[in-house]
């Protein structure tokens, strides 16, 4: 079930024209967008207290074809797009494939902020796909979890034709990208959050998670207790549709650490700094520990949230998934 927004969260999304309540009269052209967090927004920021970092660039190398608006699902009217990136190669070898989802609280960014990183990472040999999914501005929480295990099956149904793994699929996510890319490791197969978008014949399940700065339990103070101006609702409660004291099961329910399981797939860890965007990480990976699963964590030191923008730290958390994604997908 889609869960549009409670008009009591309306007060101050000045992007919004329109009462949008029901997702299937959305088309494309009317879906609200919040613009609060841009790779601009973010450079702009940073900059003033790291002067010397720079921005990396989108830039596609001659080996790299990129397939842009491609669309894999729809509800309704509504579609859902994503951009894929892969080598110009004949060969008959069957490469590994990553979904990239962008960050923003949940309810701002787009899908071309992890260009980047996905003409990287294609520039290695693997398939991926950056990829649109309904916001919070747009719908609530669980609507992005169904988004993007749509986009995993889509991934899995049309791998072959970019030649693609259908059996090796990885997902990448910044921020609340990356907390949803540990909600999708740890709930493959789980029908509660399978929704009803796309071929679902398909699996779900991934086979590796990269998770930049994205919390793993809503419930830890840094995130559950933010809502305490109602006119400065947390990004959360965006989501959630509720603050942590008007619903703490609902916030329970969102947190990756409450369905880490012997499915669980691999997870690495990449973090800032500020230890707000650790919150349940060291929970997880006890949890994943006594059960054998692999897992890698890296704090890179004097680091802003979003790091992952900017040289020189992209290059030091490039270094990190490489070998971790060739080691839980290309050499299984």
């Amino acid at each position: 079930m889609i869960r549009t927004i409670p008009s009591a969260v309306f007060f101050s999304l000045a992007v919004l024209t329109s009462p949008l309540l029901s997702q299937q009269r959305i088309s494309n052209e009317a879906v609200p967008r919040d613009t609060s967090f841009t790779v601009s927004s973010a450079a702009a920021k940073v900059s003033t207290q790291y002067p010397t970092v720079t921005l990396v660039e989108s830039e596609l190398p001659p080996e790299i074809v990129a397939h842009e608006n491609i669309v894999y699902a729809k509800q309704g009217q509504r579609e859902l797009h994503l951009d894929l990136f892969a080598l110009r190669d004949d060969s008959a070898k069957r490469r590994p494939c990553v979904i990239l989802i962008h960050g923003g609280g949940w309810r701002s960014g787009y899908r071309r902020m992890e260009w980047p990183m996905a003409q990287h990472l294609a520039a290695k040999g693997y398939i991926t796909a950056t990829v649109e999914y309904r916001l919070s501005i747009e719908a609530l929480y669980p609507t992005a979890i169904y988004d993007l295990k749509a986009a995993i099956r889509w991934m899995r149904k049309n791998a072959g034709t970019y030649n693609g793994d259908p059996a090796q699929i990885g997902v990448y996510g910044c921020s609340s990208g990356g907390e949803l890319a540990a909600f999708l490791g740890a709930t493959g197969g789980m029908e509660k959050f399978e929704g009803s978008l796309g071929d679902m014949t398909q699996s779900s399940s991934v086979q590796a998670v990269v998770d930049i700065d994205g919390i793993l339990d809503f419930t830890d103070p840094a995130e559950s207790g933010k809502d305490t101006i109602p006119q400065k609702p947390s990004a959360g409660k965006y989501w959630i549709g509720a603050s942590y004291r008007e619903n703490p099961e609902l916030w329970r329910e969102a947190s990756p650490i409450n369905y880490i399981n012997n499915n669980t797939a691999p997870m690495l860890f990449i973090n800032s700094a500020l230890p707000r965007f650790h919150a349940g990480r060291d929970s997880v990976v006890a949890m994943m520990a006594k059960r054998g699963i692999y897992t890698e964590v890296h704090t890179i030191a004097d680091t802003p949230h979003p790091f992952w923008f900017f040289h020189p730290w992209f290059d030091e958390a490039f270094g990190y998934i490489v070998p971790f994604l060739d080691k839980t997908m290309k050499e299984r």
